[in-house]
């Protein structure tokens, strides 16, 4: 049974309508706390909503609307501890769809904020927090809560990064460095953070720095002259030649990338922010274990490390090494490539020539290992004058050509030895490099060393025989081979060559005689020791003429005053006389002209 009220006040409701009896100020006072628990919501907009329920599928969110707002519950897959009445924030999608229902977002709102903190970072440089999420084409791409940005592989570190899948699903702190509004792309950057905090222990290094300071540091980079180390923040090299004692080809021969090693300092360019670093300078140098007893003469055996135009470089120990100049190899006097004695890698063994502690050099011969052929007791047998050999032909000069009779023994064949008969300007006319030829020793000089050789001294000198054939006045059948202004060389039998002057070349019917005509030529001068032989053609048809003309000059000629007349054929043999001292043009008509004054003095007689 309901409560009876005693004092209800029934003249204070009004019948006509209710809440009709409210004052002004009571209406408003209403409408005041009524709009309060009211929120003007606007879409696309983020505001804080109230978690008011959860269910298997959803979260129920009250933003101070008309009506809650669903949102799936994978969206809270972030927070795996959400309560009723926890705020989070929500992205108005629509305020009311065809259902009369509150569309929103948890991801939306996340994506918003997400975009609103990267443009934040990047105008006032702060830094971003996010999660590496896969490996792309170039570098790593990371979730910025909800927007994917890009992050090089060049801004990943300081250092060159080989393996990009160790930092996928790795927290990481960025900074923006770039945003394309256009296509929603963002660049970051991890490096920039890392040089920041390296740039203290940079200047903390190079404030500290000295020459012979060692320290430690990890190989960054690997290149063929050297490696660059990381020394905590800044970079030094170690060049390849401060690596190791010994050659090496490649740093990678013995080291490698990301290792630790300590190195010392060996330079530093404070200008420049240079350095340079020594690894092999730690350990003690290879000169100074190299035993007390080796001494030039010593027989070393060792790898051939290095090979240059001049000669070989012979590693002993690795960091020692030794000189083998090319005039070393071999006994032979003519200078060749040591690629033809040596190669690089071969194992050999040689004699220490020189020896130098203090400035570390050493020069090696391979020769001394074997006896000097000149110094052999047979030499002066096998190589005696007269003494026929068959050698290579090594070199060609303008004088002559040089002869190997064997290893260490040249000897030198000169021009004027090589033909009896013709007369050879180049020896390349004979024979060529690589040629075998057949000589005779001429001279043997053991000490200087010298050996002149012949190879025409092997025949019969034919000047003897020559002599008897090619007499003056004597015709003979010759080949004009080679024409200039001073004459003509003439090709006769048995291959001997003559010569002829220009005014003796004129022909019978005024013109002169060309290259390669076959005429008669008359024999004007011949010279066995000079092997030489003046002919004329002029002179085989001009030969009566010119005696007339010499004998009616010689008839007009008149004897001095007061002396004897000559006797009979006495006065042409004086003018022939002076006639044989007349230049060599008039030799061929004054050697006719002999003949036949001779022959008719002995008829008179």
């Amino acid at each position: 049974m309901a409560e009876v009220v005693d004092n209800f006040d029934w003249d204070n409701v009004s019948a006509n309508a209710f809440g009709g009896n409210y004052t002004a100020e009571q209406r408003a006072e209403m409408e005041q706390m009524y709009s309060s628990t009211l929120t003007t919501v606007q879409e696309e907009e983020v505001i804080k909503g109230t978690v008011v329920g959860i269910t298997d599928r959803d979260v129920i969110l009250n933003i101070g609307f008309k009506s809650d707002g669903l949102v799936p519950l994978s969206e809270f897959r972030d927070l795996p501890e959400l309560k009723v009445g926890d705020e989070v924030e929500v992205f108005i999608e629509d305020q009311e769809d065809q259902n009369g229902q509150l569309i929103l977002s948890r991801k939306k709102a996340k994506i918003k904020q997400a975009w609103k903190s990267i443009y934040d970072a990047l105008e006032n440089d702060t830094v971003l927090e996010g999660v590496v999420k896969r490996r792309t084409k170039g570098g790593l791409i990371m979730d910025l809560d909800g927007v994917e940005a890009f992050l090089p592989g060049s801004q990943i570190d300081v250092k060159p990064i080989r393996d990009f899948d160790i930092y996928v699903g790795r927290r990481m702190e960025v900074k923006v460095v770039k945003i394309n509004a256009a296509f929603d792309n963002v660049v970051v950057s991890h490096k920039v953070l890392i040089e920041k905090d390296l740039e203290k222990q940079r200047e903390a290094i190079l404030n500290n720095l000295e020459k012979g300071q060692i320290l430690e540091g990890v190989i960054k980079n690997m290149t063929n002259f050297g490696v660059f180390i990381d020394l905590g923040g800044v970079d030094g090299l170690l060049h390849i030649t401060d690596i190791s004692w010994g050659r090496i080809a490649h740093p990678s021969e013995v080291l490698q990338l990301d290792q630790k090693l300590n190195i010392v300092v060996l330079d530093f360019d404070e200008a420049k922010k240079r350095i340079s670093l020594g690894l092999k300078q730690l350990t003690p140098h290879p000169w100074d274990s190299l035993p007390a007893d080796m001494g030039v003469g010593s027989k070393v055996k060792g790898r051939i490390v290095n090979v240059a135009d001049y000669g070989a470089f012979m590693e002993i120990i690795p960091g020692v090494e030794g000189l083998i100049h090319v005039s070393e190899m071999s006994w032979s006097q003519h200078l060749r490539n040591p690629q033809d004695f040596i190669k690089q890698g071969d194992v050999v063994e040689a004699q220490i020539l020189t020896l130098d502690r203090e400035d570390r050099k050493m020069s090696l011969g391979i020769k001394q290992l074997t006896e000097d052929p000149w110094t052999r007791g047979d030499f002066g047998t096998k190589y005696a004058v007269g003494t026929n050999h068959n050698g290579l032909v090594r070199n060609l000069t303008n004088f002559g050509l040089f002869v190997e009779l064997e290893e260490g023994v040249d000897g030198l064949v000169h021009v004027s030895d090589l033909s009896w008969t013709k007369k050879i300007k180049h020896p390349s006319e004979v024979v060529k490099v690589g040629d075998r030829l057949d000589v005779v020793v001429l001279e043997l000089d053991v000490a200087n060393r010298r050996l002149a050789l012949g190879h025409k001294q092997l025949e019969e000198n034919p000047w003897d025989t020559f002599q008897t054939v090619f007499t003056p006045g004597s015709v003979h059948k010759a080949t004009i081979t080679e024409k200039t202004d001073r004459g003509a060389v003439l090709e006769l039998p048995y291959g001997i060559e003559g010569f002829a002057y220009p005014k003796s070349l004129g022909k019978e019917d005024g013109s002169q005689a060309e290259n390669g005509e076959t005429l008669d030529f008359r024999v004007v001068e011949f010279s066995k020791d000079d092997r030489r032989v003046v002919l004329s053609h002029s002179a085989v048809y001009n030969q009566q003429a010119e005696e007339d003309t010499r004998n009616s000059k010689f008839a007009k000629k008149k004897p001095a005053a007061g002396a004897a007349a000559p006797a009979a054929g006495e006065g042409k043999v004086a003018d022939l006389k002076k006639a044989e001292k007349s230049t060599l043009g008039d030799l061929d008509a004054l050697s006719a002209l002999r003949d036949k004054m001779l022959g008719n003095e002995q008829g008179a007689e």
